[in-house]
């Protein structure tokens, strides 16, 4: 089991921490956005929200250490999103992914592209893995292009069944740097 996150983590306008059961609120104002949430379809219930933070939640403490963070703007602590690393199964493996959702208000500001940034780095340079994956909807333009500024290539396709939909998505990776 990999330890991760015990500490907060910093980047130039954010401020990214572990989940708390309080978060709830911040999280339904992306979960519960159907434009938000578009690529999976729907917006969540409230059920569906609370099972989302404790899925987190469980994740940090007894599965991986790793799960999603809360993302704040460091100057105002105001809610923009989540991002972080998680273990996700892909064609037979297992693969650690950088995921990121952010609330619509916040969008075209660079802070997720800051955030998998952030995570990247944590995987590279904290963990010491290798590589790391992004598996986006193919819709979802706004995301693969993230997983591009962050250096990923488009490495291969898979079809997820979620809602009882067949969604395609495209997996990006980047691998760590040579040397480093």
């Amino acid at each position: 089991m990999i330890t991760a996150f015990t500490q907060d983590i910093i980047t130039e306008r954010l401020y990214l921490r572990r989940m708390r059961k309080e978060d709830w609120r911040h999280l339904s104002t992306i979960l519960q956005d159907a434009k938000a949430m578009y690529a999976y379809e729907h917006a969540f219930s409230d059920d569906e929200v609370t099972a989302w933070l404790e899925n987190q939640l469980r994740r940090y403490k007894e599965e991986d250490g790793l799960g999603l963070l809360a993302v704040f703007l460091k100057d105002s602590m105001d809610f923009v999103g989540q991002c972080g690393l998680t273990y996700q199964k892909m064609d037979g493996r297992t693969v650690v992914e950088i995921s990121y959702l952010f609330r619509r208000d916040a969008w075209g500001n660079g802070y997720a592209t800051e955030a998998a940034c952030a995570m990247r780095d944590y995987a590279f340079d904290v963990l010491g893995l290798d590589e790391v994956w992004s598996i986006i909807r193919d819709t979802n333009f706004a995301s693969q292009n993230v997983a591009i500024r962050v250096g990923m290539e488009p490495r291969g396709e898979i079809i997820k069944h979620y809602h009882g939909i067949d969604m395609p998505h495209i997996c990006y990776s980047i691998k760590r740097p040579e040397g480093a």
